[in-house]
């Protein structure tokens, strides 16, 4: 398979740089959070692989390898991380296959200039993997029109951020499993309807928050996929999350492992031969799961390949969090020199990098799901009993 770029493509990617060198360049005021949202929308960066049967959306497209190459030139420049990733990357190419001409109008455009922020609501305290037991309840309200929503949404990112949140809940009660499962659109903005708490960690941090819906109100003009068809809409959604994204997550691995490597090679770590073994293989194991992603980037919606990804860069992550601590040795379980009660515990970057990193093989399904859904849904295995 022929994994190289064309002569289009160098021009893009000196077209991309170029535009991020300018718009990074050093002594101008970095811009973070929503104002960079904007400048990329500006930019017509948000969105290139949206494609344009539905219509056109204020964004520029790009072919296939031409998001490669934006991907690999905003992670080898540095830039900010991105608060409009799910909406972006989740709800837009869902909304382009499942929802409606009004639906794409209403919102592609808002995220395409950057202007309008989502969170992802599917977690619940007692539904996390297991996405097919979410509790949360939306019930038919003012004669249709509008659905109240009430239940409990749990490690949602980006919540305190966002504009609008996607919502699985249940529009059939009593319903069991996938059935009766609806995917809402809900604005955020609902003060005494919606209440957003921080989940606070150890070092006094919060990456994650819990969302609480209390009537919370959506219109049924902005449920996707018709009524009792979000366990397919939802379960597009998880098929697509990872696509052109875990290139641009690979490049991010490659600069940890890089400060990895030399760390080892400073304190001499790396002179021992179990060390530079294990400093081999996760460089071997991060080109593999490279070609990986691109070779399986035309899988659209295949959930065996988003599985795979998944489980590859899950474990590759999670191991190279070990690997860095083995080589740190004892001066890794120190904390900062000015460290005070009154404020959050600042890990550095390879402490952080082998804490959050324990998560990889949970979050966004954990890898016990992957495997049954590789084995349920593309190997055709038995499945698992279920109570």
């Amino acid at each position: 398979m022929d994994f190289a770029f064309g002569p289009e493509d160098d021009a893009f990617r000196h077209e991309a740089r170029a535009w991020l060198a300018e718009h990074l360049a050093t002594g101008r005021p970095r811009t973070v959070g929503r104002d960079w949202e904007r400048e990329l929308g500006d930019g017509g960066w948000i969105g290139l692989g949206w494609h344009a049967s539905r219509g056109t959306f204020g964004n520029r497209t790009a072919t296939l390898t031409g998001q490669v190459v934006w991907a690999e030139e905003y992670a080898r420049a540095q830039a900010p991380a991105r608060l409009g990733h799910i909406g972006e990357n989740l709800l837009a190419p869902t909304l382009l296959a499942h929802g409606d001409d009004s639906q794409c109008a209403r919102f592609l455009p808002a995220i395409a200039r950057g202007e309008e922020l989502w969170c992802q609501g599917y977690s619940e305290p007692g539904a996390g993997s297991d996405l097919a037991a979410v509790r949360t309840l939306a019930k038919r309200a003012d004669r249709g029109r509008t659905y109240r929503i009430t239940g409990q949404k749990i490690w949602t990112s980006l919540a305190h951020e966002a504009d609008w949140c996607f919502v699985l809940a249940r529009t059939t009660e009593g319903s069991r499993r996938h059935h009766g499962l609806s995917f809402l659109l809900v604005p955020m903005d609902q003060p005494g309807r919606i209440e957003v708490r921080p989940i606070r960690q150890l070092s006094g941090e919060a990456d994650f928050n819990e969302v609480f819906f209390d009537g919370a109100v959506a219109g049924a003009e902005h449920l996707v996929g018709g009524e009792g068809n979000g366990w397919r809409v939802a379960m597009g959604l998880l098929a697509r999350e990872r696509g052109v994204s875990t290139l641009t997550q690979q490049i991010g691995f490659a600069v940890e492992l890089a400060r990895v490597i030399r760390l080892a090679v400073r304190t001499g770590a790396a002179a021992e031969p179990v060390v530079r073994d294990r400093l081999v293989r996760q460089w071997a194991d991060l080109q593999a799961m490279r070609w990986n992603a691109l070779r399986t980037l035309g899988a659209d919606g295949d959930p065996g390949a988003a599985s795979v990804a998944k489980l590859l860069s899950g474990g590759w992550h999670r191991r190279l969090g070990e690997l860095a601590m083995q080589v740190r040795g004892a001066p890794a379980a120190l904390g900062p020199d000015d460290w005070h009660a009154d404020r959050p515990y600042r890990l550095d970057a390879l402490q952080r990098l082998f804490l959050f990193s324990r998560a990889d093989t949970i979050y966004g399904g954990s890898d016990e799901i992957q495997r049954n859904i590789i084995a349920e849904r593309v190997l055709g295995l038995p499945k698992e009993a279920r109570p």
